[in-house]
């Protein structure tokens, strides 16, 4: 997503520069998964994003048309182009081929921006996966598209994978409407990667194609700009094309951090052209928090152990928590410990500068989703999109299998919008619910967790079920049956979903209303002050928490003191 702020932070010296907020991503390799999946994260974060699952069935053209180009983040009208003869389906970020395309923003050099070309990143994202069945072809047609047609959006890290291979590829636009420059690097198998709005590639091999590709003047081009003149093996893409800074450290590389410190335990291991390295994951917090955006973290880590769907699907409900940045400690978190700060992110007291932390999750997430490929299966079922509506800390993923004929109405397109409530929609009743839980965090969260994690392990066994149906009605040649199967199995997951968190809804209402908290039984019972009766026991009333009262005694004590 592209949400760009300007502002100027007062640390030692001024820095000064655009920064995006907006996406995280996070790649693991086959090699790095418990299953043998490829697996990418996304999380489209965006204030005027409607969490939605667009659906683009495979299509055959008889006579030539031409494809109308429709910028992503705005909707305006930017061209066309030739459409193929034939199309593939998509289901969001991901084909009927398991191949999975996400993003994130970072900006770059403000004089790249725009310039004309009617290919923006969006468009380049969905038209790709229409068109490729692999990620090294999909690298192939987004350079095609955008020096063909221009490519006027700013810097983006791309994540692109398919059932056996994972790669982040970045790109930035040459200003003039004329083409982009970019590198990309497969991720080692038994590595994983993740990238939030900054810039990730530094320097790169010139001659391994079968691991790095590159366009042909991405170093000639920052030569002619006067933004690079050393050798081309120290070219570093992104200290040319998007140098990091304290923004570009504290608010986006921080997010990445947390992802490896999680699934590496801690303990940071990866092999690069220098060799074998360690590192304590501590030993990089002075990049994360901002403050030496010289030490660079490694590109790629291998993760303690084998990543499970689950655990990869907990890193993107991250707020930092057990690390200094943890939002649900400091004074900010208010009385229930609250892992959310409403914008803006920077603020001044005393003439002096502060920044609220941008975690993983944050409350406006529009849509998130976990792309799985799976080599073992055929590609009719091998490829699940898992999609989640909202703040991924509090709502649930729902696998979509990729050769669906159509997606659950809850998640469909035109059911809602950022602008008209639907009751039949998904991101509105996550959000009603989720509305509920920034009143009271610490108690409603635990709930919320609990049923996602009950909900999450009801879908991967139906999963492992309904692969079981699907493949063997494939072996017998019964497409048609299996589509039906995956299409069924989805829709009645997403139906499940629904219910449930409108159930919660009123639930939760009732056992938290007011700050109280109703008392049960061990059965989950109301206790009641006479049995049978409708007056419920006096309610529980959980101890404030002692940070936050000393907050207000700071603040306000002299007037609240007794005497």
């Amino acid at each position: 997503m592209i949400i760009r702020k300007f502002y100027a932070i007062v640390l030692a010296v001024v820095l000064s520069t655009a920064y995006s907020f907006a996406c995280t991503n996070v790649i693991v390799t086959s090699g790095a998964s418990a299953d043998g999946s490829v697996m990418v994260t996304y999380a489209a974060d965006s204030h005027q994003l409607y969490g939605a699952l667009d659906f683009k069935p495979a299509r055959k053209f008889k006579t030539p048309e031409m494809l109308k180009v429709y910028n992503w983040d705005e909707g305006t009208y930017m061209g066309e182009i030739p459409q193929l003869m034939k199309t593939y389906q998509t289901v969001g970020n991901m084909n009927q081929y398991q191949l999975i395309i996400t993003e994130t923003t970072f900006g770059g050099r403000e004089e790249l921006w725009g310039g004309g070309g009617i290919m923006d990143y969006g468009s380049l994202i969905f038209i790709t996966l229409q068109r490729a069945r692999t990620a090294r072809e999909a690298i192939e047609i987004m350079d095609e598209l955008t020096q063909k047609y221009g490519y006027p959006s700013e810097g983006e890290s791309f994540s692109i994978a398919d059932k056996s291979e994972a790669w982040i590829m970045e790109m930035v636009s040459k200003g003039d409407g004329t083409g982009s420059v970019w590198v990309a690097r497969r991720i080692p198998d038994g590595y994983i990667c993740a990238h939030a709005n900054q810039a990730r590639i530094t320097t790169f091999p010139l001659d391994d194609p079968d691991n790095c590709l590159y366009s042909p003047d991405v170093i000639s081009f920052a030569r002619a700009k006067g933004w690079f003149s050393g050798e081309d093996k120290d070219f570093s893409f992104s200290d040319t094309y998007n140098p990091v800074d304290f923004g570009g450290a504290r608010f986006c590389d921080s997010r990445a951090w947390s992802a490896f410190n999680i699934l590496c335990e801690g303990n940071f291991q990866w092999e690069d052209a220098d060799g074998k390295h360690s590192a304590a994951a501590s030993d990089y917090l002075d990049y994360a928090m901002g403050h030496n955006v010289k030490h660079r973290m490694p590109l790629w880590v291998k993760p303690a152990k084998k990543v499970t769907l689950s655990a990869l699907a907990n890193v993107m409900r991250d707020h930092f928590e057990g690390t200094p940045m943890d939002m649900t400690q400091d004074v900010g978190a208010g009385c229930n410990s609250v892992p959310y700060r409403w914008r803006p992110m920077e603020f001044e007291v005393d003439g002096k500068q502060y920044v609220h932390e941008r975690a993983i999750a944050t409350q406006q997430t529009g849509y998130w989703v976990l792309g799985q490929a799976r080599e073992w299966l055929p590609d009719e079922v091998g490829g699940i999109l898992w999609f989640g509506v909202d703040d991924a800390a509090t709502s649930a993923l729902t696998p979509v299998y990729t050769n669906v004929n159509a997606v659950p109405y809850v998640f469909a397109v035109g059911n809602g919008s950022m602008t008209e409530y639907s009751p039949t929609s998904a991101f509105w009743q996550f959000n009603k619910v989720t509305h509920f839980a920034y009143l009271f965090y610490d108690r409603v969260a635990p709930v919320l967790r609990s049923e996602i994690a009950y909900y999450e392990q009801l879908c991967l066994k139906t999963v492992a079920e309904t692969d079981a149906k699907a493949k063997a009605l494939l072996d017998k040649g019964n497409r048609k049956k299996a589509v039906k199967v995956m299409t069924e199995a989805t829709s009645g997951l997403a139906t499940h979903l629904m219910k449930r968190w409108k159930e919660l809804e009123k639930e939760l209402l009732v056992d938290f209303m007011d700050g109280n908290v109703k008392v049960k039984d061990e059965a989950g019972n109301y206790k009641m002050t006479v049995p049978g009766g409708d007056i419920p026991a006096s309610p529980k009333h959980p101890a404030q928490r002692e940070r936050w009262l000393k907050g207000i005694v700071n603040d306000h004590g002299e007037t609240l003191q007794v005497k």
